[in-house]
C-alpha cells in the first residue's frame, strides 16, 4: 500500500469512528492502568536500559521517595533508559522512566526530584486518564483502536517511544499516541508544576530546586523555544515565576518532612 493510500485509509477510519465513538465509555482507573502497564513492559523490552549504577540508584531512591509522598497505592516502577533525549515521564498507575540525556542538565538530585514530582503529579491528578478520555471523544484513539493501528500510529507519532508502541496495534497504539504524542494543556502543566513542587517538598527535597530547574532547561534548549502565546505550555520563565509564587506552601511541607535531603547528591 502506498503512503498516499495509507493516509487515505487512516482518514477513512477517522471518519468512521467519528460516527461511532459517542458510544465509547470513559475508561476506569483500573482499565487505563492495566493498559499502561502492558505498554510500559513493551517499552522496557525495546529500550536500552542504562548500566550507570550511580544514576540508576539515584533515580530509584528519588522515585521511591516521591511515590511515598504522593500517598497513592500504585504499582510504582521506574527505569533509567539510556537515550540522549532530555526527557522523563510517568504513565497512569505509576510507571515511570527517566532518560539519561536529562541527567547532566539537572545538575543535582533535588532537580531530579523536581522533574519526577512533576511527572508523578500527572498520574496522581489523573491527567493521563483525562487525556485518554479526551482523545476518545476526539476520535483519535478510536481510529488507532480500529483497523489502522500500525499505519495510523506511524503517521501520528513523532517520538521513537510512540512509534515503538504504535506497531503493537490495539490499546498499546492508542496509548502511544495519547501519552507520547499529544500534549497536555497549559492548565494540566501548571497543575503538575504546583503539585510536583509539593510532592518533592514532602519527600524531603528543597523546593527551591523546582524554579532553578526551568532555568537549566531553558539553557539546555539554547533558548530556542516558541513564545508562550504560540505554545500550549507555559514558558520556562512563567513556570519559574509560578513556582516562586508557590514557594511558601512548599517550604512549609519541606520543614515538616521528617527527613531532609536538601539538593541531594551532585549528578556527575
Amino acid at each position: 500500500m502506498s503512503f498516499k493510500k495509507s493516509l487515505l485509509f487512516v482518514l477513512l477510519i477517522l471518519n468512521i469512528t467519528a460516527c461511532s465513538s459517542m458510544g465509547i465509555n470513559e475508561p476506569s482507573d483500573a482499565d487505563i492502568n492495566a493498559e499502561a502497564e502492558k505498554a510500559y513492559q513493551e517499552i522496557k523490552s525495546k529500550s536500552k536500559i542504562s548500566t550507570n549504577k550511580e544514576w540508576t540508584a539515584m533515580v530509584q531512591r528519588v522515585a521511591d521517595r516521591i511515590a511515598k509522598s504522593s500517598g497513592e497505592p500504585f504499582k510504582w516502577e521506574v527505569v533509567l533508559i539510556d537515550s540522549p533525549e532530555v526527557n522523563a515521564w510517568c504513565m497512569p498507575g505509576g510507571k515511570m522512566a527517566v532518560y539519561t540525556g536529562i541527567m547532566p542538565v539537572l545538575k543535582n538530585e533535588g532537580a531530579l526530584a523536581a522533574v519526577m514530582g512533576h511527572e508523578v503529579a500527572y498520574a496522581t491528578l489523573r491527567h493521563g486518564k483525562q487525556q485518554y478520555a479526551r482523545s476518545i471523544k476526539g476520535n483519535l484513539t478510536g481510529a488507532i483502536l480500529g483497523g489502522a493501528a500500525i499505519i495510523g500510529g506511524q503517521l501520528l507519532c513523532k517520538t521513537e517511544t510512540c512509534k515503538q508502541l504504535s506497531t503493537l496495534g490495539g490499546a498499546a497504539a492508542g496509548l502511544a499516541v495519547t501519552f507520547f504524542q499529544m500534549k497536555y494543556s497549559r492548565e494540566d502543566e501548571t497543575g503538575a508544576d504546583k503539585e510536583g513542587q509539593l510532592l518533592m517538598a514532602k519527600a524531603g527535597y528543597d523546593p527551591n530546586e523546582a524554579p532553578k530547574l526551568w532555568v537549566r532547561m531553558n539553557e539546555a534548549s539554547g533558548g530556542n523555544k516558541p513564545p508562550e502565546l504560540h505554545s500550549t505550555h507555559p514558558s520556562d520563565d512563567r513556570r519559574r515565576e509560578n513556582l516562586l509564587a508557590w514557594m511558601s506552601d512548599a517550604q512549609k511541607l519541606y520543614q515538616q518532612s521528617p527527613k531532609k535531603y536538601g539538593t541531594g547528591e551532585i549528578i556527575k
